[in-house]
């Protein structure tokens, strides 16, 4: 057995044996790629085992990689003010009167939270605690609520800012615009969201989802600024509800008019957005108050160790897989199967479908992407293109079994069970994997440039 042979098996087998015996990820990957180090060392002994520190040093060494903090500060600090409130607030103004009213909120607010935050798990955990509540009241069945309210939340990873990808762009060596990718997430994004709705339509039909008009006799008049005892719209309610929320979502103009018109970088608009929303939580809604930003920035600090840890295991782990000529080989091996196009990018999608089921996506993004990245370039596709793809996919990741992150937490935060809620939730995975096809295909096919691709 060659060296290059038995390295891999230790550095791919070892990493899915510690996966099947439940080891987290990131030392799963350390561990395989130490072992595999010490065992090409061992053949060459000019390969030092510090290499593969030094690779994960590199790994979270890049400046763009100050974008990831901001962002996920910024989210804190949404969380700690309750800007979801406003931002649910909105929707219910929107769309929350008519049959099926809260369904369609909650698509509405996802894609409006999406915008700001960029967090699949943060929009399940933050505004799920709200509408989730609402919905199980109204009549709603619970694991149909938990199902729409963790698929629409996935949507947030591909409706810009995105901290993934920004991971995505590091992975594909830096080569990629994030601003590019930001413009380019936006048609999905907003696609699969009315996706969604068009669901909720479909069956509030069958299933004769309770009218808007319920929930609005007890409420109160900020909701949608219906009062209660005439059941007419009033002007000045409206308009506040509308003013609050504006201000929140202003934090989607500093990073995409930001990035796209060239006045900041992505590191940059990230800082101003961040700032941002701290003057609107602490000094004009005060909503959270500035004694409890420490625990804001533990708990930033919590996930930031977290997704940092994740990237450098992944850099040094990519690396080892280049040494050996993983990608190559694989790339050899999905060509010879079939050299079609159609072909190829369906297995492709298949693949990150299955492994978006068992692993989260900063890592597989970190692993997958200098393995497919050659793959689809060679088809023509665009790196924007692709990551955009590659994004989708394990967007479905985070809500299916086994462990789909953002499943979890629906779960928990409407008391159910993971099994119960993915019954419910088979119309909305059609949705999304019809979603994923349109946008691996349709782009490919038609002029270059179409969508920011």
């Amino acid at each position: 057995m060659s060296m290059e042979l038995l390295a891999g098996i230790i550095l791919i087998g070892g990493f899915f044996l510690l996966m099947m015996f439940k080891v987290p990820v990131t030392f799963a990957m350390l561990i395989s790629t130490f072992g595999s180090m010490l065992c090409v060392h061992t053949y060459l002994p000019s390969v030092a085992p510090t290499t593969m520190i030094r690779m994960m040093i590199d790994g979270v060494s890049n400046f763009t990689m100050l974008a990831i903090p901001f962002f996920i500060v910024m989210g804190e600090i949404m969380a700690a003010g309750q800007i979801s409130d406003k931002i649910v607030d909105l929707a219910n103004l929107a769309v929350g009167r008519f049959r099926g009213g809260l369904a369609y909120v909650n698509c509405l607010d996802s894609m409006f939270f999406g915008g700001i935050s960029g967090s699949a798990v943060a929009d399940v955990s933050s505004l799920g605690s709200v509408v989730i509540p609402m919905m199980e009241k109204q009549g709603y069945n619970r694991e149909f609520t938990v199902g729409l309210t963790v698929t629409t939340a996935c949507q947030g990873v591909l409706i810009p800012p995105s901290h993934n990808m920004v991971i995505y762009a590091l992975a594909a060596g830096g080569g990629v615009s994030i601003g590019q990718l930001f413009y380019a997430g936006f048609v999905p994004g907003i696609g699969l969201g009315c996706g969604f709705i068009l669901v909720c339509i479909l069956l509030g039909k069958k299933y004769n989802f309770p009218k808007g008009e319920k929930m609005f006799k007890d409420a109160p008049v900020r909701w949608m600024g219906k009062n209660p005892e005439t059941g007419k719209f009033t002007f000045g309610p409206c308009m506040k509800v509308v003013g609050s929320a504006i201000l929140p979502m202003f934090t989607l103009v500093i990073i995409l008019v930001g990035t796209g018109a060239g006045v900041f970088t992505a590191t940059e608009s990230s800082a101003v957005a961040c700032f941002y929303t701290f003057i609107l939580t602490y000094f004009v809604f005060r909503t959270d108050k500035i004694r409890n930003f420490g625990k804001v920035i533990r708990n930033s600090l919590k996930t930031l160790s977290v997704v940092l840890t994740l990237i450098a295991s992944a850099k040094a782990f990519a690396y080892m897989m280049t040494m050996l000529k993983i990608p190559a080989a694989i790339t050899n091996g999905l060509i010879g199967i079939t050299d079609n196009p159609v072909a190829l990018l369906l297995i492709i999608n298949v693949i990150l479908l299955i492994l978006g089921c068992f692993m989260d996506m900063a890592p597989l993004i970190m692993i997958m992407t200098p393995i497919l990245l050659p793959i689809v370039t060679s088809l023509g596709m665009s790196t924007v293109h692709f990551g955009i793809v590659l994004i989708f996919n394990l967007a479905i990741g985070l809500c299916t079994p086994p462990v789909g992150s953002a499943l979890f937490v629906g779960c928990a935060v409407g008391k159910t069970s993971i099994e119960a809620a993915a019954k419910k939730m088979l119309p909305l995975f059609a949705v999304m994997v019809i979603g994923l096809l349109l946008v691996t295909y349709i782009p490919y096919f038609l002029k270059p440039g179409l969508f920011g691709y």
